[in-house]
């Protein structure tokens, strides 16, 4: 079977990387492509590497447009998603790689993005454990999937296995992690420019206003099984505390996270290993690396893997976790496509691939 998709804000980073990804996958037909100010341009004037697409013309982005496909992708600015979602009740399955459903605590839609408050929909990471159990029993024939944040992403993957293991205290987490500016979106900001990216990194979103950071507390809450129902009835543990530093350096695409908790009380080094090999040793597009490897962003470049590297810190009695994801496709197109697969019923990894581009 060959499902139609639409793909809104497709002149976009993320709605390229989309496209990107859809174009080389077996069981889908790109019939539609919209943008807003774009609108009556070709496709391959916004998305030049997009060859097999030239025929694609972008089209204003209404619901009557998007409506009526088997698919619906949303690549479009936070706030921005929710006026369409609401239009599109009879689409069999809407995919948001926006901000819009993700999170399901109203106060903390608030506190960090303002505007109306959406319903939370099932959330686009597989690896993560939720209640026990991982994500992807979630999104299997889920019609309704908010794509993660990259940044969000990255690091709930990191410290999940731990919290859900309990050999980490997540009331002290520091996570500090080096950004491409491809994460920001492609308008236009006088601080993504290569004048002012080059040559420098840049800290940003400091002192805990990144927006970011509900939704990693939101996933860690959800790895706990004592408090998952909680997290889902829109309350996140006060003891889930996060300092998250953001930092922009000159590599088009790519996320290092780096990411420390304590120990718990009793945790051995087997103990603290084992949760994450435990998490992650069947799956196929996150690695935990041998003892005493750590990855680079050069290794994940165009790939939908998350690399893993575990450090134990007896001196600090804490756990270091370091992580790359390319930021466009693990942490967010690739994880749409992976859980619209999961969704469909069709393989996992389809259109979908571990290996990256080198140099």
């Amino acid at each position: 079977m060959t499902f139609s998709v639409a793909v809104s804000g497709a002149s976009g980073y993320a709605g390229g990387e989309i496209l990107r990804l859809l174009a080389a996958h077996p069981d889908i037909e790109i019939r539609t492509v919209t943008a807003h100010s774009n609108a009556g341009q070709p496709l391959v004037q916004h998305q030049p590497h997009l060859r097999s697409l030239a025929h694609l013309t972008l089209q204003d982005t209404t619901p009557e447009i998007l409506s009526g496909h088997d698919i619906v992708f949303l690549a479009l600015p936070h706030g921005q998603s929710g006026q369409y979602t609401d239009a599109l009740g009879d689409a069999p399955l809407v995919i948001d790689a926006g901000a819009d459903h993700r999170l399901t605590s109203r106060a903390a839609w608030d506190a960090f993005y303002g505007g109306g408050f959406h319903e939370p929909w099932t959330y686009g990471v597989p690896e993560l454990t939720v209640g026990g159990v991982k994500q992807r029993e979630n999104l299997r024939g889920a019609t309704r999937i908010a794509a993660p944040g990259c940044n969000a992403s990255t690091v709930s993957l990191s410290l999940a296995p731990g919290v859900a293991a309990g050999v980490i205290d997540p009331g002290d987490i520091v996570t500090v992690l080096a950004v491409g500016p491809s994460g920001a979106g492609k308008s236009l900001k006088p601080h993504l420019l290569g004048s002012e990216l080059l040559g420098t990194a840049n800290p940003y979103a400091v002192g805990g206003t990144h927006r970011h950071i509900p939704e990693i507390r939101q996933a860690l809450a959800a790895a706990r099984p004592s408090v998952v129902e909680r997290a889902q009835r829109d309350e996140t543990p006060d003891d889930i505390r996060i300092s998250f530093t953001p930092v922009l350096v000159p590599m088009a695409r790519g996320i290092l996270a780096t990411s420390t908790a304590p120990i718990v009380a009793d945790a051995s080094d087997a103990d603290i290993r084992d949760a994450w090999q435990h998490a992650y040793g069947d799956e196929t597009f996150v690695h935990l690396l041998p003892e005493g490897h750590f990855p680079r962003t050069a290794d994940v470049l165009g790939a939908n893997t998350a690399l893993i590297g575990l450090a134990i810190d007896r001196a600090a009695n804490r756990v270091t976790v370091v992580t790359a994801v390319d930021n466009l496709v693990k942490g967010t197109a690739g994880a749409a496509v992976q859980s619209m697969n999961i969704a469909l019923g069709l393989p996992e990894d389809r259109a979908l691939t571990v290996n990256g581009v080198a140099p």
